[in-house]
């Protein structure tokens, strides 16, 4: 579906006369105002920091309501494809829009077979990184690295060459990262088996060494597979708002996503799962007191992270699957950690507090998704690795519906400027110091 013309929107200004724009409705029923024309018309701009109420495009793919807590990618609530889907086949709904066939799903797994290899000419450049490198660093650089090596995925006119970039660019993501964290740890890379399915692979890639083949249970490859599925995609985020703006140059795939992972980097995205559990371990080494450390967030001398969205003002439809997940797969495990035992006091005590209700803060996606992680042995500098290979089929879809868009057109925001008016140069000699 497309968005369908609504009335026109009159604006008044303090001079000149009214300027009718064009009202745009969503499938969803969201309304828009359409302001491209109005620097053109009137001389006024919008300003909106943060584009926190500003539509930077339009979008098929995701759909969240965070008033109500919704989210659905390609019109599939998000319940149903953690329950019924895996994350190879989300990725495809995602790219392409639809469920794929048993064919399309046996062709686009095939490439990824085929693409998980990295040359050999890259191995030596995980070596030309310090050991204590941050992961996502090594991530951002020979996601660009590979492309130099297939340059056929800087030319993607057919939609063949598309989808054997994209699966080119999702297969290798584990390979790179799985190989960054073992070269950390000083450890060989480990290479990729084709008899393996994706998150089996990079399990194995991860935890296998060459005189021990790590055979991951199911109850560890079924809560990743989660994992990467509740992150595939979130509508306009930071990292994807930053993959179109990048892809709107024409870059090409690979840098387009090297720039997302760069986005993703940070505490306040994808470092937010870290945050959380650094969180929650201090408040265990620490024995902070639950009443304490409520009264601490209210008098703003503590921050609780994994609490709060930029758009959902209800409960984060993910946060609640992965809490149960992370349940079920700590018992499956035999693993006691007091981590989710505080995690679930903080949650039951914020959900009662008025500080919390007042604010609409609820637990998002990061308040447990750390948790299952590090049940899975990942230590926290591969947090944000896992959230950018889980979020990598939601920026190739972005990336694809960028450059399929005919109204496409390079990214340029406006801005207020604030600073000097004109003024002339002053010659060195005549400065105050």
């Amino acid at each position: 579906m497309t968005q369908q013309a609504t009335d026109k929107i009159k604006i008044t200004f303090p001079q000149g006369p009214a300027l009718e724009l064009p009202g745009l409705t969503g499938s969803e029923n969201e309304k828009a105002i359409d302001i491209s024309d109005l620097r053109d018309k009137s001389g006024y701009i919008t300003l909106d920091n943060g584009f926190r109420n500003t539509g930077s495009c339009t979008s098929a793919i995701t759909y969240i309501d965070g008033e109500q807590g919704i989210l659905q990618y390609r019109g599939i609530p998000i319940q149903q494809l953690a329950e019924k889907s895996t994350f190879v086949e989300t990725a495809m709904l995602l790219i392409y829009g639809e469920l794929p066939t048993a064919e399309r799903l046996a062709r686009f797994r095939a490439l990824l077979t085929e693409h998980e290899m990295l040359h050999e000419g890259l191995r030596n450049h995980f070596d030309g990184f310090p050991s204590n490198a941050p992961p996502m660093a090594i991530l951002s650089a020979m996601i660009n690295a590979v492309s130099c090596y297939h340059p056929d995925v800087l030319e993607m006119e057919a939609e063949t060459t598309f989808e054997s970039a994209a699966a080119r660019l999702m297969s290798k993501v584990r390979t790179i990262a799985a190989a960054s964290y073992k070269t950390s740890i000083g450890q060989p890379i480990i290479y990729p088996r084709p008899e393996y399915n994706y998150v089996r692979n990079f399990l194995h890639m991860m935890f296998s060494r060459p005189y021990k083949e790590y055979d991951p249970p199911e109850e560890v490859i079924s809560a990743l597979q989660l994992f990467l599925i509740l992150h595939a995609d979130h509508e306009q985020n930071c990292s994807t708002s930053t993959v179109r703006m990048v892809a709107s140059s024409r870059a090409n795939l690979f840098a387009s996503c090297s720039a997302g992972v760069c986005a993703l980097w940070g505490w306040r995205h994808g470092g937010a799962n870290t945050a959380v559990i650094q969180m929650l371990e201090r408040i265990h080494s620490q024995k902070i007191p639950m009443p304490e450390f409520i009264e601490r967030v209210r008098n703003k001398q503590e921050k609780v992270m994994g609490f709060g969205h930029a758009v959902y003002r209800n409960y984060d439809p993910r946060a609640g699957i992965l809490k149960v997940a992370a349940e079920r797969l700590m018992e499956k495990l035999k693993i006691s950690d007091p981590l989710l035992d505080i995690a679930k006091k903080l949650e039951e005590v914020a959900l009662h507090e008025s500080y919390f209700l007042e604010r609409k803060l609820y637990p998002n996606v990061d308040f447990y998704s750390g948790l299952i992680l590090r049940s899975i042995g990942l230590p926290l500098n591969m947090f944000p690795v896992m959230f950018a290979i889980g979020r990598m089929p939601g920026w190739i879809a972005h990336y694809r519906e960028q450059h399929n868009d005919p109204d496409d057109r390079i990214f340029r925001p406006r801005q207020i400027y604030t600073g000097q008016q004109k003024r002339d140069y002053v010659p060195i000699e005549q400065r105050e110091a």
